[in-house]
């Protein structure tokens, strides 16, 4: 019997599902890739926050689980919303590669207009310097790096862990976490399967890497205690349980952050619940500025 596995249809998605294959193959479980078209990938002239989120590109996959069109799906983990289907569960996290932003450069020896689609990285960029102007970029990969080939831009940022997987070496430089704190889980991929103990099983023990796992947890539960999704600038990120967790203004003007060693994921909620109280102003803020407010 072959597992279906469900993607996305970039190249970046297919080379995460491709990895997926490759080690469910080293254990002898055959595999067949099925591409899957998402809303995300078909709308991209807009910010993600208009369309709907992250939760864009996980839906349609989830959609054909739980009609039985694929048996998994693959996905960058900080696709993947907090809420989830009934019947649709995360079955195993891969280690992790950088979590790091990567700040690409074409031939501006001191970039001011930098290309990027997320509020975090803007926030975040525009605290490092406010002279910059950020400007709105969506598409692939491949779209983006073309963008600023054509001199759209003087530099983009991209999560460095996707340039990596696709073999590509851009001129530029990694980002610090330390000052450009990650989103929750960035550069982990997951996969997500419908409630079949049998199939969890053999999906867990051939990808599951335990560290990562704790890891995006505790940064996981801190993301679902300040809400927000992709739309509030937040960064979350643990490493070996030291946590670093901010909550900007989309301006980058003021932030409220914490960093403590944490052990469990109760010790993480009690962080992001402490976090989304000093934050409440900035969030509140990020809300209504976006028009998010029902």
């Amino acid at each position: 019997m072959s597992i279906r596995v469900g993607t996305r249809g970039s190249a970046l998605a297919r080379v995460q599902a491709e990895k997926v294959c490759s080690m469910l193959a080293s254990r002898g479980i055959e595999t067949e890739i099925v591409v899957i078209t998402t809303h995300g990938d078909a709308v991209t002239g807009v910010p993600l926050h208009e369309i709907g989120g992250q939760g864009v590109f996980v839906r349609a996959l989830d959609d054909a689980i739980e009609a039985r069109e694929i048996d998994c799906a693959v996905h960058s983990l900080k696709d993947v919303p907090a809420l989830r289907p009934p019947g649709v569960l995360t079955c195993a996290v891969l280690e992790r590669d950088s979590p790091a932003d990567f700040l690409a450069v074409d031939t501006v020896e001191n970039p001011q207009v930098i290309g990027s689609s997320s509020t975090r990285r803007r926030a975040q960029l525009l605290r490092h310097d406010p002279t910059l102007e950020v400007k709105q970029l969506r598409g692939n990969v491949d779209t983006r790096i073309r963008k600023l080939e054509a001199g759209e831009y003087d530099a983009i940022v991209l999560a460095e862990a996707g340039l990596q997987r696709l073999g590509l070496s851009l001129k530029g430089k990694r980002l610090p976490v330390e000052e450009f704190v990650p989103s929750p889980n960035q550069g982990t991929v997951a996969v997500v399967c419908r409630a079949d103990p049998s199939l969890i099983e053999t999906l867990a023990c051939a990808l599951d890497h335990e560290g990562t796992r704790q890891d995006v947890a505790i940064e996981r539960a801190v993301m679902e205690e300040l809400g927000g999704g992709c739309f509030v600038p937040e960064g979350v990120y643990c490493r070996d349980g030291h946590l670093i967790a901010e909550v900007l203004a989309l301006d980058g003007s003021r932030y409220q952050r914490i960093e403590a060693d944490v052990s469990d994921v109760r010790e993480a909620r009690v962080i992001g619940r402490t976090l989304k109280e000093q934050a409440a102003d900035l969030i509140r803020e990020a809300v209504r500025t976006l028009g998010l407010e029902e």
